[in-house]
């Protein structure tokens, strides 16, 4: 069977079923981001190493609680990324401020020794229409999700670093998250024309 033509609702439903090459592909689709995504919260290569070993075990083991109609599966997944970074930070004792980086630090022409031309090329179009759309927030909304998915902060957190109310912040992040969908759907749209 050619996993590589199923989308990820149908792999994931077969891991439910115990197919690990089903798994397999999925590792092969989003490990890199899950990677990148825990490099950048926990600011080391090698525990984001094991928490992409990590996500992808419990994706193995959890797969029965995605459901598909509360979030895509790559939101589903990058949000165990981000929960397991996090709870990795408080299990180290650390602050994230040490650790992480901006995201307009990140090098956009860094390259993974496994990663193809084409993948490169992909992965750093990708990375680029997400910096642009971040761009596009507004100062207080990017300043709340930078903190929130590339720092690693707690809602709290950032309530109490921003002098802000809890409210206030989870506003923002979620003004920014619609914004973000909003923009960068627009832009996968006008690309098909």
């Amino acid at each position: 069977m050619d996993y590589s033509n199923l989308d990820d609702e149908i792999l994931i439903r077969l891991i439910e079923a115990d197919n690990a090459d089903s798994l397999g592909e999925l590792y092969d689709r989003y490990s890199r981001l899950v990677f990148s995504l825990a490099a950048n919260i926990v600011g080391d290569p090698e525990t984001a190493e094991e928490i992409t070993l990590d996500v992808f075990t419990l994706i193995w083991e959890k797969a029965g609680t995605y459901q598909p109609e509360k979030a895509k599966f790559s939101t589903w997944m990058t949000t165990i990324t981000r929960n397991r970074s996090i709870d990795e930070l408080r299990r180290r004792g650390s602050r994230p401020e040490r650790l992480s980086i901006d995201l307009f630090q990140v090098p956009s022409s860094q390259m993974l020794v496994n990663d193809s031309p084409d993948e490169y090329a992909q992965d750093a179009l990708l990375r680029e229409q997400v910096r642009i759309a971040i761009s596009q927030l507004p100062k207080d909304q990017m300043e709340s999700l930078q903190m929130a998915y590339f720092k690693g902060y707690t809602h709290r957190q950032i309530a109490e670093i921003l002098d802000q109310p809890l409210g206030t912040v989870k506003t923002r992040i979620r003004l920014a998250m619609n914004k973000l969908r909003k923009i960068l759907l627009e832009g996968e749209s006008g690309s098909e024309e």
